[in-house]
């Protein structure tokens, strides 16, 4: 009796169910944001919050995966991605063909835009157009800087790191105005009295999960679990506790 076969095809076994696919299960899902851009991440209290936390924690959680935060700066989340520092950037970044070139996205899984921010009694800026010859501030490295040099070349960019410091200016008069994302803005105006979001927005877009090109099963597994808080109302009650509305939104 050959005692070394059995003992060959458990090794065997062991391999198998020790291999990539079993490792990728028992290693924690990376991801990096920057929580300063609340309702959608920012940190209450020491610990971070908002809908895309607590969106990816339902991810993780439905895909049997450990969660674990990088803490980056917005401009620095792509480039973070593509060095491998961790697995997936998710912080309200919008789905754009530029961006697609080198990362790829999730589903969309929420819809915003551009929106202006201005003072309340500000009668110099009613509408978009108004905006080429002011000063306004912007978050480097989002979308508002390509739109803005794009669209308005006449305005006179005031380039911030982070989010807050973007609101701040207006508050302060440093800045006529600040162009954002829509839930940011709107948030901002609600916690905080003397500013206001015009009625025409910038623009309509998506925001994405990022993932690299090379884990092409990840952003599988990743949309699987999307899609199955959509049909189970997580996903619903996820958007009515960080936007007031229980639809669900695409």
């Amino acid at each position: 009796m050959n005692l070394r076969r059995p003992l060959f095809l458990l090794s065997l076994a062991a391999l198998v169910l020790c291999g990539p696919g079993a490792q990728a299960q028992d290693s924690p899902l990376r991801v990096g944001t920057d929580a300063t851009f609340a309702p959608m991440e920012f940190v209450d209290n020491g610990k971070r919050t908002g809908f895309d936390i607590e969106l990816v924690e339902a991810v993780a959680k439905n895909m049997g995966r450990r969660l674990e935060w990088v803490d980056i700066d917005f401009k620095g989340l792509i480039p973070g991605l593509l060095s491998k520092r961790f697995d997936m950037a998710v912080s309200a970044i919008y789905i754009t063909d530029e961006r697609r070139k080198v990362v790829d996205f999730s589903a969309p899984y929420y819809t915003g835009g551009l929106v202006v921010l201005v003072r309340e009694g500000n009668t110099a800026i009613k509408k978009p157009a108004d905006l080429d010859g002011k000063k306004v501030s912007v978050q480097v490295g989002t979308k508002s800087v390509g739109f803005l040099t794009q669209q308005h070349p006449g305005v006179q960019r005031v380039e911030v790191e982070k989010n807050q410091e973007m609101f701040n200016l207006v508050d302060i008069g440093r800045a006529d105005a600040a162009v954002t994302g829509k839930p940011a803005a709107f948030h901002y105006v609600r916690t905080r009295s003397g500013l206001r979001v015009l009625d025409a927005p910038l623009t309509t877009e998506e925001y994405g999960m990022a993932l690299r090109k090379d884990t092409p099963e990840l952003t599988q597994a990743v949309n699987a679990a999307i899609a199955n808080l959509r049909a189970d109302g997580t996903y619903a009650e996820i958007v009515k506790k960080w936007f007031g509305s229980s639809a669900a939104k695409p």
